[in-house]
């Protein structure tokens, strides 16, 4: 079947996110469990022992609506373009990103009040692509024109427009930076080196695999592909 192709075609790791979003989310609008049984509570964590809200806490974006397919959307379209762009062939380190980053944001929620950080999680994926893109031009609504570092503030600035909290964003934003600056910058800097390395049992699990699919992969290079925006309008 065309779609189970298309489907397998995803990347691995955006694939099973994407699809542990969506489940979820199904999941809660049949009842089957509740939102209550997912969201981040750290005395139910670490004194009950529910350490499956770890996990849960970044697969919920809310009921089905607006700013769950707004999140879906975006979720997928980046983080698909970072693991077939400049994490192609290294599904470990991307896998090594996300548990950092979910790392930090966990710690960041003991201090603020987010239950729920996966929208916070699709800025983080938004602003390392956009950094790693800087040249890419990009167009909203035929109105704005930028280039793609500034898309990052734009969803901020619409998010302040729908009334969302900004905490959420800010959230992602500061630890997208934090992840590219001690990735990509600080170990270029003089006197600087690698200071996030990817742990040797990640690289035995997953890019072995990765690099036999991958030189089966007739594929272009999509990584620097100017995606789909928010509701299915086209950023250029």
């Amino acid at each position: 079947m065309a779609f189970q192709q298309d489907y397998l075609a995803i990347p691995p790791i955006t694939r099973a996110y994407t699809t542990t979003c969506l489940l979820t989310t199904i999941a809660v609008q049949l009842e089957f469990v509740t939102a209550y049984q997912l969201y981040f509570n750290p005395e139910l964590i670490f004194k009950k022992f529910q350490l499956w809200r770890l996990i849960t806490c970044f697969c919920f974006y809310g009921g089905i609506g607006f700013n769950f397919f707004f999140n879906l959307l975006f979720t997928y379209r980046y983080c698909r373009h970072l693991e077939e762009g400049s994490f192609r062939g290294r599904a470990a380190d991307f896998l090594y990103m996300f548990i950092f980053g979910g790392t930090l944001m966990i710690i960041m929620a003991l201090f603020v009040n987010i239950v729920f950080l996966g929208s916070a999680l699709t800025i983080m994926l938004v602003y390392v692509w956009s950094r790693r893109n800087p040249f890419v031009r990009m167009n909203f609504f035929g109105l704005l024109n930028f280039q793609a570092p500034y898309l990052p503030w734009v969803l901020f600035a619409f998010s302040l427009l729908l009334g969302n909290s900004i905490i959420v964003d800010l959230m992602g934003i500061i630890v997208g930076h934090i992840y590219y600056f001690l990735e990509d910058i600080f170990p270029r800097e003089q006197g600087g080196f690698k200071i996030l390395r990817t742990p040797r049992f990640l690289h035995w699990l997953f890019d072995e695999t990765r690099r036999q699919r991958d030189e089966n992969d007739t594929r272009p290079n999509v990584g620097n592909e100017v995606p789909f925006g928010a509701g299915g309008f086209h950023w250029q």
